[in-house]
């Protein structure tokens, strides 16, 4: 079953044309992972799916049911949790007290503080703690986890790893992985290829506003996401008259 789906979604900056008629879905259960260059757009079309930066063209669709022109919140209840760039954590409110703003208006499901702190251990003994005092690692796994708190069907993560030290990653990614391993719908910009191809099942690389390479993640070479990071022509195994027409 189809739980996201995205259709020629175009987006601006001003003038910029940041998103440039994306189209791709994602499958129940499914992790998808988003990559490219800085500046590519991967965070404005995050945004834009999460209805946190309007669409000027295309359709975001969620299990069928088209939400493009609803607000970020509305969309959140309907299923669909972003979890931002920089975490943006409510500073002064305790790990307990921002995971239970997001619990407030949540779906019907199985996440509640329990759950979410069982799937998040670093965070039990730090419910307490302000989010300003928490480390890097601390603050990921407390948005993640907030953004749980509402039980999604889809759930996008942006920029997982970005400045956080190799053993924060380490923790923060064995607690995704046993999301996904739980049946999480993820889509997941990562800046780190090694780790977004080893939690994906297909990878979707960005330049320019459009998609230049989309592939199962065991279909593909890193040298050809790297090659299709920077324009290159790169052919994916599974799909090369593909690949030839979207890197021309």
């Amino acid at each position: 079953m189809t739980l996201l789906e995205v259709k020629e979604l175009e987006a601006r900056h001003g003038l910029l044309k940041a998103v440039r008629g994306i189209s791709f879905a994602v499958g129940e259960g499914e992790t998808l992972a988003l990559v490219g260059a800085n500046g590519a757009g991967k965070t404005t079309m995050l945004r834009t799916i999460a209805g946190a930066h309007p669409a000027s063209e295309g359709q975001v669709l969620l299990a069928g049911e088209d939400v493009t022109r609803l607000p970020a919140h509305r969309r959140v209840a309907q299923g669909l949790a972003l979890v931002p760039e920089g975490r943006k954590l409510f500073p002064e409110m305790t790990v307990l007290e921002n995971l239970m703003v997001a619990g407030r208006r949540s779906r019907t499901g199985a996440w509640n503080v329990e759950t979410v702190l069982e799937a998040f251990p670093m965070l039990k003994p730090l419910r307490d703690k302000r989010a300003s005092e928490l480390s890097g690692g601390q603050q990921q796994a407390a948005s993640i986890g907030r953004a749980m708190m509402t039980n999604p069907q889809v759930l996008l993560i942006d920029e997982l790893s970005l400045g956080l030290s190799p053993v924060a990653v380490d923790a923060v990614y064995e607690s995704v992985t046993a999301l996904i391993e739980g049946g999480a719908t993820v889509v997941l910009v990562e800046q780190d290829l090694q780790r977004a191809m080893s939690v994906s099942d297909r990878v979707l690389c960005v330049l320019e506003g459009r998609v230049v390479l989309e592939a199962k993640t065991g279909d593909v070479t890193r040298k050809q996401i790297t090659d299709a990071y920077f324009g290159v022509a790169s052919t994916p195994s599974n799909d090369p008259a593909r690949s030839d027409s979207e890197t021309s």
